[in-house]
């Protein structure tokens, strides 16, 4: 974490958030339906949509497959999203996506495999690199809060992915958990 701490910008955050770490998730399938719910939602929004989802179905492959369409949509999910949901499922089914399953692969294997599946874009696949699979250098630049967190402490344009990507570099190996410093900076 020393590329973090002793970041001019981050080092404060750090003393402000205490140690911030990135921890695999429990159930893979059900954090990266998680990860489509969320993508171009509020906060909120995402939020009331995944309690109604996971109240109502046990979030796992063959249950989000044999869901009747119509108790998908009531629960707030698009037609697009239902899909894509659905889409995962079948992955799921027919690979092994869990952290076993993608052990021996490095990032950017992750990453093309599932960006293979419909509905499953970078910010999706490097969620899941983060949030499911716990690998601590990966780098969201595609994420609007991490945007908004670099241009908020180090005057970087928010449409200048490169300059973001080239700032981001200084952070290896961690750059997944200076991704979340950047996030509570926004917070």
């Amino acid at each position: 974490m020393e590329p973090i701490r002793s970041d001019e910008r981050l080092g404060p955050l750090v003393d402000e958030h205490g140690e911030l770490s990135v921890e695999p998730a429990d159930d893979e399938f059900e954090r990266f339906v998680v990860s489509v719910v969320n993508q171009q939602l509020s906060t909120q929004s995402a939020a009331a949509i995944r309690d109604r989802l996971f109240d109502r179905f046990e979030v796992t492959p063959e249950t989000v497959l044999a869901a009747d369409e119509d108790a998908l949509r009531e629960v707030g999910l698009s037609s697009q999203k239902i899909s894509y949901v659905r889409n995962i499922a079948t992955a799921f089914l027919e690979d092994d996506l869990t952290r076993t399953g993608l052990e021996g692969y490095s990032d950017e294997e992750v990453l093309a495999r599932l960006t293979e599946i419909r509905g499953v874009g970078d910010w999706t696949a490097k969620m899941y690199l983060m949030f499911v699979l716990g690998r601590e250098d990966v780098f969201p630049v595609e994420d609007l809060g991490i945007r908004k967190g670099m241009a908020k402490l180090y005057g970087i344009d928010e449409d200048d992915r490169a300059a973001m990507v080239e700032r981001a570099e200084a952070w290896r190996p961690y750059r997944s958990v200076a991704a979340r410093y950047l996030w509570r900076a926004v917070d």
